[in-house]
């Protein structure tokens, strides 16, 4: 399952992209290129933008070029306001190479039949996960792009238009080791800073029910997660179904072979039908909710960022009142005192706007998704009914 390119269809996107503003870059990953080590996905962007050279171009950039995106977008200062779309989870196959290689080892332990059935089983899970890897990095990408503030950042239109390596390096351990204390610092400070009640009502309850909101997404995504699976069991129990009925219709003689192989044909068709439904369940749903998630996290950071403005200009209001009382330094402090609240107001504004569009973000995404899946196992429903009525009238007309 090496140096495959995937041809990407409609209906894989994890979530709903709402237009934050009216769109002046496109962007989307029509295709890509899946290799042992990585994933080469080519973006291709259509602009209006004077700031760009052209208005339709594409390059091909790796996951690792992602990360760098995200990272430079949550460390510049000036988006401190903004929740930063969260940044696409590496890709792994790593649980479907295993299973294809099991599976090439236990060949002789298996008819033809069943191994050319069982290998296109696993080919077609390795294109459902890659298929979901594609989808979450152009989503990121999308979020970015109708951004009012984000879809105009230097970086963002370096990683679209620069038609090179973008040569970005992995961290080495230090740098490793230094996020991981910083990021240890930045939870055991969120802990002390959240702890205060905010006097702002609003932000006061977009924090009480980020927490509550993230628990019920979180246990939804398990109980979606185990959905899926179920079906993915039953996928599989029609093909041992259809294998069995194979080999009998191979052991006996007519009529009953007929018999056999027409219901042998039913079970197979049964399991590829079964395998959409998990499919589409993971993807609709499973997926979107996993996506939520990070994106709920995201909305916290920003909430966090703000509760440490806040903190920020009431050291500085003490520093000045000190400053006062000493004759000392008092300018100096009056000018820290200014910059700290003009951020602090700059900054909660920004954030009473960034979780408005969050609200309407993500039950513009639930619906969307819920009204699809629900089309496709009805779909899918009505396929199974059609498929079942037909064996029936073949087996009754023998």
């Amino acid at each position: 399952m090496s140096d495959r390119p995937v041809d990407l269809g409609e209906g894989n996107k994890l979530a709903s992209v709402s237009m934050e503003t009216e769109p002046s870059i496109l962007v989307d990953i029509p295709d890509a290129l899946s290799e042992r080590e990585k994933v080469k996905f080519t973006v291709h962007t259509k602009t209006t933008l004077p700031s760009f050279k052209k208005s339709e171009f594409s390059v091909t950039r790796q996951h690792e070029d992602f990360v760098w995106l995200h990272d430079t977008l949550v460390e510049n200062e000036d988006y401190a306001g903004i929740i930063i779309p969260p940044a696409p989870a590496k890709p792994d196959f790593d649980v479907a190479r295993e299973k294809m290689q099991k599976l090439g080892e236990g060949e002789g332990s298996m008819s033809k039949e069943e191994f050319n059935k069982m290998k296109q089983e696993l080919e077609a899970e390795y294109l459902v996960v890659f298929k979901k890897t594609v989808s979450i990095h152009e989503v990121f990408l999308q979020r970015l792009a109708v951004h009012s503030v984000l879809g105009k950042d230097h970086n963002f239109h370096v990683f679209l238009e620069y038609d090179q390596d973008l040569s970005v390096r992995r961290k080495n351990t230090k740098e490793m080791f230094g996020g991981f204390l910083k990021s240890m610092m930045k939870s055991a400070d969120e802990v002390l800073v959240s702890g205060a009640r905010d006097a702002d009502e609003f932000f006061e309850h977009e924090k009480t029910f980020l927490v509550e909101y993230g628990v019920k997404i979180k246990d939804s995504a398990i109980k979606a997660e185990k959905m899926t699976r179920v079906h993915k069991n039953v996928s599989d129990d029609y093909l041992s179904l259809s294998s069995s009925l194979n080999e009998l219709a191979i052991d006996n003689k007519a009529p009953l072979n007929n018999y056999y192989m027409k219901l042998s044909d039913l079970f197979e068709k049964l399991r590829k039908v079964e395998g959409r439904v998990s499919s589409d369940e993971d993807l609709k749903m499973t997926e979107l909710l996993k996506y939520y998630m990070r994106d709920i996290q995201a909305a916290k950071d920003l909430l966090y960022r703000r509760a440490r403005a806040l903190v920020d200009y009431e050291n500085a209001n003490k520093a000045l009142d000190k400053a006062r009382m000493k004759g000392k330094d008092v300018k100096q402090a009056e000018l820290q005192h200014q910059m700290c609240g003009q951020k602090f107001e700059k900054l909660s504004e920004s954030a009473k706007q960034e979780l408005t569009a969050f609200r309407a973000r993500r039950v513009g995404a639930f619906r969307k998704n819920l009204i699809e899946m629900t089309e496709l196992e009805l779909k899918h429903a009505r396929t199974n009914v059609q498929m079942i009525q037909n064996c029936l009238a073949a087996l009754m007309s023998n």
